[in-house]
């Protein structure tokens, strides 16, 4: 009898319906490319078929001289933020906010709206889902509250809000209404799931404190993922950092599946919250056992998410995002051991 298709088993992962193996999605940002010997890295990707394997190698984006490669560029993004990035191939720090002054608000203009073809992506998910491959679309990450920050200031969002600022406000209603322009189109697609990701955490607690995220952020994602869920689409959300505060209220707003870091906000919390109960993508560690641990620490660290969140029933995920700082070692062991245990209960 043949396998699942990965459609089908994700299907089953989010249903509690007894999938046949744990997905893991191995993510390669580009400052890989930029800061490691590339023959050791296609060497690492080629020799984890499973979750790598050929054709992930980007030669194409490895330097030709590495003398040349800038640490240290402007850019502006479609919104008008200025950047500066400071490691090749990550995005960067905000250096200019363009609606710092909020009295600049009403006449800013969005980027445009891309003319949608619904019956081409209509066909694209059709074609994807006959291959086998769960249809995803989504928002761009930091799409609501991020997206307020960029163009406003951090602080000056905040401020904004407990002030109630009419400029402000308005601003979020017509970011809201950019937004759901693309999620009423992503609706009419018969894609598996819509995507709304956006990091709500920091080290310790969230960026946002709950009763202004009650009020004004919770109710635009739950307009926002309405057209979604009445399609009968999987809302997923990811959130980096420590999001705990918030997790009840994300959950109420109509999430899913959550995407959440692990030892920010703990491994035996996410057991005792989601197990059993939610779906669950696991952000695997990128900035302490990772990159600090020995490799066998590395190993240990996959071996108890996997035993304390996962059960024959399914309901867990994993991803990890590879950047530039991690020992290549510690990755040797990170996809050794993500290619053993994602079989664990094989």
């Amino acid at each position: 009898m043949p396998g699942l298709t990965q459609r089908e088993n994700m299907l089953r992962v989010i249903r509690f319906e007894r999938p046949d193996y744990i997905p893991v999605n191995f993510v390669v940002s580009e400052s890989v490319w930029s800061h490691y010997d590339p023959h050791a890295v296609e060497e690492l990707l080629e020799s984890h078929p499973i979750i790598a394997g050929k054709g992930r190698m980007r030669w194409d984006l490895v330097p030709k001289n590495r003398d040349e490669v800038d640490n240290d560029h402007i850019y502006y993004d479609e919104f008008g933020v200025e950047w500066k990035g400071d490691i090749d191939g990550i995005r960067g720090v905000i250096q200019k906010h363009p609606l710092e002054d909020f009295s600049k608000i009403k006449d800013y203009v969005f980027p445009p709206i891309p003319k949608f073809d619904l019956e081409a992506d209509r066909a694209n998910v059709k074609k994807a889902k006959e291959a086998g491959n769960l249809t995803v679309m989504g928002l761009p990450h930091g799409h609501t509250f991020l997206r307020l920050t960029d163009l406003c200031g951090y602080e000056n969002v905040l401020c904004g809000l407990m002030d109630e600022d009419p400029d402000l406000l308005s601003l979020a209603r017509r970011l809201e209404e950019y937004n759901y322009a693309f999620i009423d189109h992503y609706s009419k697609t018969g894609c598996d799931m819509i995507s709304f990701p956006e990091d709500l955490g920091m080290q310790i607690g969230p960026m946002i404190s709950p009763s202004l995220f009650v009020k004004y952020i919770k109710p635009s994602y739950q307009r926002l993922m309405k057209p979604a869920r009445d399609a009968g689409a999987i809302i997923h959300m990811h959130s980096d950092g420590d999001v705990r505060t918030l997790i009840d209220d994300l959950i109420d707003g109509g999430v899913d599946v959550l995407n959440i870091q692990d030892l920010v906000n703990g491994i035996d919390w996410i057991h005792d919250k989601f197990f059993g109960r939610y779906a669950l993508e696991l952000d695997i560690d990128r900035q302490n056992i990772t990159v600090f641990g020995s490799p066998s620490d590395v190993r240990e660290l996959i071996r108890r998410e996997v035993t304390t969140l996962s059960s024959p029933s399914g309901g867990l995920m994993l991803i990890y995002g590879w950047y530039a700082g991690t020992p290549l070692e510690n990755i040797k062991a990170l996809m050794d051991a993500l290619e053993e245990y994602m079989f664990y209960w094989d």
